[in-house]
């Protein structure tokens, strides 16, 4: 399991983001290092790369290097906001920010608040997003690949 003296978490509640898109997103970034998370979808938000569709993946176009992806902007930026405040919890429980790494990335449903329009009233989507990073040294890194 997780050790929690090198660990910290970030939980977005209730975001106004799509899950499916949120799912896709945490398939794309976990396991990853958390500058490069940023990077990867300070890309996807520029639409310079896009995210791997994989679970949700009918009627989507080809795109390059990839297969079937997206663009997802909305909850690329909504992800930025959590990688920095995910960095800014590591710096207050005295992490190294450069040697941190997602473990645990999960996006939930949330409950469906009503919103009202000309045609009566429609649920909006929200989602529950959890993101884990944990501190690791190059030595680990290479005392696990032997």
């Amino acid at each position: 399991m997780v050790d929690k003296n090198n660990t910290a978490k970030v939980s977005g509640r209730s975001l106004n983001i799509s899950t499916k898109m949120s799912v896709e997103i945490c398939n794309y970034i976990r396991g990853k290092s958390l500058k490069q998370a940023k990077q990867m979808i300070q890309y996807t938000v520029d639409q310079e790369r896009a995210v791997p569709v994989r679970r949700y993946s009918w009627n989507r176009g080809h795109r390059k290097g990839v297969g079937p992806g997206k663009y997802p902007v909305k909850a690329g930026t909504e992800f930025l906001n959590l990688f920095n405040s995910l960095e800014a919890n590591a710096e207050n429980k005295g992490l190294n920010v450069n040697s941190l790494y997602l473990v645990h990335a999960k996006a939930d449903k949330a409950e469906a608040r009503w919103h009202s329009t000309r045609k009566g009233r429609t649920k909006m989507k929200n989602t529950h997003v959890e993101l884990i990073v944990e501190e690791r040294n190059v030595e680990d890194k290479k005392e696990g690949k032997k």
